[in-house]
């Protein structure tokens, strides 16, 4: 499991971005996405660069926790 530290999402949306930005590349993957800290967790064969990437290409700013 890879946690990230994810700024600027706010809503039902950005979870949904996020969460298909990475099943798109890892259709397994499970994400859990905490809005109140800015947390991502994610169960996925992706390596943490990679899905910091995947976060970032949707706007965000994303680093391994």
């Amino acid at each position: 499991m890879h946690t990230l530290l994810v700024q600027g999402m706010t809503c039902g949306h950005c979870v949904r971005a996020v969460t298909e930005a990475i099943q798109a590349q890892d259709p397994q993957a499970q994400v859990e996405v905490s809005l109140s800290d800015g947390r991502v967790q994610v169960h996925s064969t992706l390596e943490v660069a990679a899905l910091a990437r995947l976060i970032e290409a949707q706007g965000y700013t994303a680093r391994p926790a």
